[in-house]
């Protein structure tokens, strides 16, 4: 397990680098489907509490499951709140990712709950980020600031407008584009209208800008080749849920033209 967790680890670092990466949602409580989805080759799973019945307890099982496979766990925060980010942190997760982070302050605000030094987060090292007390107060401190990371979603029309500042925030480390959140508060039937479009670009010039890596959902092929001629470099793909769904349609239509065959 010591040499996957230590894969799962170094994600930050292959993301700061631009190194191509992968990454799914998952919605599903349990370890089966990290585990999977590790053994497949995913660098990174997204566990899902915002959208999904995922309490605290399921979401431990679910980082330990990722990092023994070497799938980095990142944590979508249902309620961002400081307690929030530091349930899943000391836990073991890889970063958090913040949904509707729509002003510096905020952004600020997140950022400081995620790190020591600098910031605000609430010191504990007998859970697992601590190696259940087994690192001294300086090693925890420094392993946990050096590595986690802090991902604001900006997903709103208003995060948008101050996108380069909240890039700029101290300790925010890269940003998910949000394109369903906007294409909605936008008015606009999907994530290809103008409008998105503009406010991507625009999200991805200020990550440049500030020299932070940039995460997006790609729908398909197309819109991954023209988020990566934008900068963009780690990807989400679907989802457990939506990879069920496509995999067991398949199936039943298999069966169904076998039985018309028969």
């Amino acid at each position: 397990m010591e040499a996957t967790a230590a894969a799962s680890a170094g994600f930050g670092d292959r993301l700061a680098r631009g190194t191509p990466l992968f990454g799914t949602f998952v919605k599903t409580p349990g370890p089966a489907v990290p585990e999977i989805l590790g053994t497949v080759g995913f660098d990174f799973i997204v566990i899902d509490e915002e959208h999904a019945p995922l309490n605290r307890e399921t979401i431990d099982v679910m980082i330990l499951a990722a990092r023994y496979r070497g799938v980095a766990p990142i944590v979508r925060i249902g309620h961002p709140a400081p307690f929030s980010i530091l349930a899943q942190l000391d836990a073991g997760a890889a970063g958090v990712m913040i949904p509707h982070v729509d002003s510096p302050a905020k952004a600020a605000e997140m950022a400081a709950a995620c790190r020591y030094r600098g910031g605000r987060r609430g010191f504990g090292k007998s859970a697992r980020a601590g190696d259940y007390a087994a690192l001294s107060n300086a090693e925890h401190i420094a392993r946990q600031d050096a590595s986690v990371l802090c991902i604001p979603m900006i997903e709103d029309p208003e995060g948008v407008d101050c996108a380069e500042a909240i890039l700029a925030t101290e300790g925010v480390d890269a940003v998910f584009i949000g394109r369903g959140d906007l294409s909605v508060a936008y008015g606009v039937s999907g994530m290809n209208d103008p409008k998105v479009e503009r406010a991507t670009d625009r999200i991805v010039a200020a990550a440049g800008a500030a020299g932070k890596p940039v995460i997006a959902l790609a729908t398909g092929p197309e819109d991954q080749t023209r988020l990566t001629a934008l900068g963009v470099r780690a990807f989400c793909t679907g989802s457990d849920q939506g990879f069920l769904r496509a995999s067991a349609a398949r199936a039943l239509d298999i069966c169904r033209d076998t039985a018309a065959q028969s």
